[in-house]
């Protein structure tokens, strides 16, 4: 069988890329894949340019990259000096986003380990309990993080 032209279904492409089949119909609707060609049957059919590019998309998840990040990076062309730049930019931007979201953590880590420090389990109350209740009273109605930064999914 010339893997070239090797044609797969829905589920064999979800095997052979490591994406399930409901990100893949997923990717396809957010416009990361082209649709699935409809073989006679109906199936969705998935040749092996279309599995490379669920692993494309499945390594740039597994790095955090948003959807709009990998979209930036499929369109580019690795010979192109211009497009090797766009790589750099996003990767560049992509990083300054791990860096808030790491500075967002090790603010996380510290609150909870003072959290954590309130309590050593021989007192007749829980001060961890407590100090989450008087925090549930005074919080504000929306999600404030530390540094302003966005999730980026």
């Amino acid at each position: 069988m010339d893997h070239k032209l090797a044609h797969f279904r829905i589920g064999e492409a979800a095997e052979q890329s490591g994406v399930s089949a409901a990100n893949i119909r997923y990717y396809e609707k957010e416009g990361l894949l082209p649709l699935g060609a409809r073989g006679e049957n109906s199936y969705r059919l998935y040749s092996e340019h279309d599995v490379h590019q669920l692993r494309f998309i499945r390594l740039c998840r597994a790095m955090d990259m948003s959807l709009q990040e990998v979209r930036t990076l499929q369109a580019l062309d690795w010979s192109h000096k211009a497009d090797c730049d766009a790589a750099r930019d996003t990767l560049d931007a992509h990083l300054q986003h791990v860096r808030s979201r790491l500075a967002e953590l090790q603010t996380l880590e510290a609150d909870l380990l003072a959290l954590r420090n309130r309590c050593d389990g021989t007192d007749g109350t829980c001060h961890i309990i407590e100090a989450l209740h008087a925090r549930a009273d005074v919080a504000p109605a929306a999600p404030i993080t530390a540094s302003g930064a966005k999730r980026h999914v």
